[in-house]
């Protein structure tokens, strides 16, 4: 199966620990890294008194169930520290499954497509830079259309 994650960091060197986090992912069995963006600076989503975020969107394929590699993600999230004090809090990683092709799960720990996508400026950009065609499997809209349809149009 193909997955889009989205990786965030905005504490301690964030791009350093994307690069870790990247490295992780590419480290798990049952998965192989295709392809991903570049790093990008964007402003917090949530709880704006923060500071900025640099994120990535990264695109795998596995052979994993989406339950089992959300298990594997959440590993290395806290193999890096990842600490969960407050939502939408600053953090020092945070890795999302954003699609699974056109999987529709939704379960007490994973919610596939993720549940805000298409409200996010910052992911369906990076998406765009990665994967503009690919289709949200609930709305059946591209994520380039999605982009488009957020308030101030094509961004």
């Amino acid at each position: 199966m193909i997955y889009h994650l989205l990786l965030g960091s905005n504490m301690d060197n964030p791009a350093h620990q994307l690069g870790l986090a990247v490295a992780e992912i590419g480290k798990l069995p049952n998965v192989t890294f295709r392809r991903m963006t570049g790093i990008e600076t964007t402003k917090p989503y949530g709880k704006i008194d923060q500071d900025d975020f640099r994120n990535l969107a990264m695109e795998i394929e596995s052979s994993l169930k989406p339950d089992e590699l959300l298990d594997r993600l959440l590993k290395i999230e806290h193999i890096l520290g990842r600490i969960r004090e407050e939502k939408w809090g600053p953090r020092i990683i945070d890795i999302d499954i954003l699609l699974a092709e056109n999987t529709v799960l939704s379960t007490a720990s994973l919610t596939i497509p993720h549940y805000d996508l298409h409200n996010r400026e910052f992911a369906l950009k990076l998406m765009c830079q990665l994967a503009p065609e690919a289709i949200h499997p609930i709305l059946n809209k591209t994520m380039r259309e999605l982009l488009q349809s957020l308030p101030g149009g094509n961004r």
